[in-house]
């Protein structure tokens, strides 16, 4: 029998009862056809670095290598590697210092300032915002002149020659914040009676307020400061003032209507009123010398005519007699 039927006939065995040891195949050093074993012999390796013609891979010449003679990196080039890799962090946190602006610090005195930009005031139980920033050069429109009677009646002076320019691109924007501070201002002056005193004196057309703006002023005054007022005293009335005043008068109670007084001179305005405290822009005071001036000349003249007039009225009956 040969091998090969041994084997088959083992695997039949095997697959018939595979828990059973093969019986066909006899184990070695029980007797029987001894096992083959084919040995393999490794080949001859040789641990010499030297070379001869026994070498399976010769090295060429051109390929050989001095250890001695190679660049191994020392400390300092890994020092150089270390910098060469922080360098773009460096720059890119320098860009970003470059980019970034720090924020600014917010100091008590101009966190005030910034508080005195907008004022908050109730007109008419409703709220109104202010720009004081825009009105900032006309909040000398209204002023506080002292007190007359028995000290407890305010004079409050009104000067039409700090008003802004009608020309102006924001003028409305101005006149209503203007409107507002003037309405709240007025209430936080009067605490009783009190008088207006409205300087119209050196106030060119174009900074004359309007009709409008006047009839809303008086629209939105209180109720208590519209029975408290006392008088509303003009000086230097124009004829302008005077024309806009009577087309208010249908809108404006005849009780109001009685308060306003038109005042010709500074001079006349110190007879009804103490002038102690009362704040007189210069341009009113030179306008008031000019119209002083005016009126002395015309006097004059006045009276030179007249003086020459009767002496022709006595030599007419002079000249009829004879």
């Amino acid at each position: 029998m040969t091998n090969r039927h041994i084997i088959f006939k083992t695997f039949i065995d095997f697959l018939l009862n595979p828990l059973a040891p093969p019986t066909s195949l006899p184990l070695q050093g029980q007797g029987g056809v001894a096992s083959q074993r084919k040995k393999l012999s490794a080949p001859r390796i040789s641990l010499s670095l030297d070379q001869s013609e026994d070498d399976l891979f010769d090295t060429p010449d051109d390929l050989d290598i001095n250890v001695d003679d190679l660049d191994t990196p020392d400390e300092a080039d890994y020092t150089d590697h270390e910098i060469d890799w922080e360098e773009p962090q460096a720059s890119q946190s320098e860009s970003v210092k470059e980019t970034v602006e720090p924020i600014p610090t917010y100091s008590a005195q101009e966190e005030r300032q910034d508080s005195k930009l907008w004022r908050t005031v109730i007109i008419g139980e409703q709220e109104h915002r202010i720009n004081m920033k825009s009105i900032e050069p006309y909040q000398k429109v209204i002023s506080h002149g002292g007190y007359y009677g028995n000290g407890a009646n305010a004079i409050i002076v009104f000067a039409a020659c700090f008003l802004p320019d009608s020309d102006r691109e924001d003028y409305h924007e101005i006149m209503e914040n203007l409107f507002l501070y003037v309405i709240s201002t007025l209430e936080l002056m009067v605490a009783e009676d009190y008088m207006i005193v409205y300087l119209n004196g050196a106030t060119p057309h174009r900074r004359t307020p309007g009709f409008n703006w006047l009839k809303r002023c008086y629209q939105m005054i209180d109720r208590r400061l519209r029975k408290n007022l006392k008088s509303f005293i003009i000086v230097h009335p124009s004829w302008f003032i005077r024309t806009i005043l009577a087309i208010t008068k249908p809108f404006i109670s005849s009780k109001f209507s009685s308060k306003i007084k038109y005042v010709n001179s500074l001079a006349e305005l110190k007879e009804l009123i103490p002038m102690e405290y009362v704040h007189i822009p210069e341009c009113i005071i030179r306008q008031d010398e000019e119209l002083r001036e005016a009126a002395e000349n015309s006097k004059i003249s006045s009276f030179l005519q007249g003086s020459e007039n009767p002496q022709e009225s006595i030599a007419q009956p002079n000249a009829s007699s004879s």
